[in-house]
């Protein structure tokens, strides 16, 4: 488990809310988004098993982007850790059976690209800016300071469906570990 980005003991813990609950099973909408290695992906055709984890954004240490009481609101915190997270253990899903990993939030492109490279990302993140995947599958948010987020959730995609759906996700720095297990679980079934 990476500890370079520690999170606080206090840090508030999301409620199943229940607005995760139409996603699995779902297909998958006929969406392409940008990725950070300048292709597109189209969400309809995954390898089997991709994770997407969806995460609200993520801040950068040369600007102060974060808005005024994210620390309140649970499931905010912890974008950072939760990717490194997923590149602490990334092989280990791919050799688990795990078609591929994907970051994914609202912000740019530009600056998802920033985030990959800074973090040591082995893999690509996706920019879902004009919630067009948010939309379509009617993903879960939040508002603060007038502004829409994504809340965290990771979906498994396999054969164009939603095949498991992690939601909410606490503590989003142990996450990479559960959807392991969980895929580690499910191979042994």
């Amino acid at each position: 488990m990476s500890h370079e980005f520690p999170l606080p003991d206090d840090l508030p813990e999301p409620e199943d809310d229940g607005e995760a609950d139409h996603l699995q099973g779902a297909e998958m909408p006929d969406v392409s988004l940008p990725a950070t290695d300048e292709t597109t992906v189209d969400l309809r055709d995954l390898p089997p098993r991709t994770v997407i984890y969806v995460y609200p954004m993520t801040g950068r240490p040369d600007e102060d982007v974060i808005p005024d009481g994210w620390e309140r609101v649970p499931g905010a915190r912890g974008c950072t850790p939760e990717s490194c997270g997923f590149r602490d253990h990334y092989h280990e899903l791919r050799d688990g059976g795990v078609g591929e990993v994907f970051g994914l939030s609202p912000q740019s492109i530009e600056y998802q690209r920033e985030a990959r490279d800074r973090l040591h990302l082995p893999f690509e993140m996706l920019s879902d800016a004009e919630w067009e995947l948010a939309n379509e599958l009617d993903l879960p948010r939040f508002t603060i300071e007038g502004d829409e987020y994504l809340k965290r959730l990771t979906l498994v995609v396999s054969g164009g469906r939603i095949e498991h759906v992690f939601y909410p996700v606490f503590p989003p720095d142990e996450h990479a570990s559960e959807v392991l297990a969980w895929v580690t679980d499910t191979l042994a079934e």
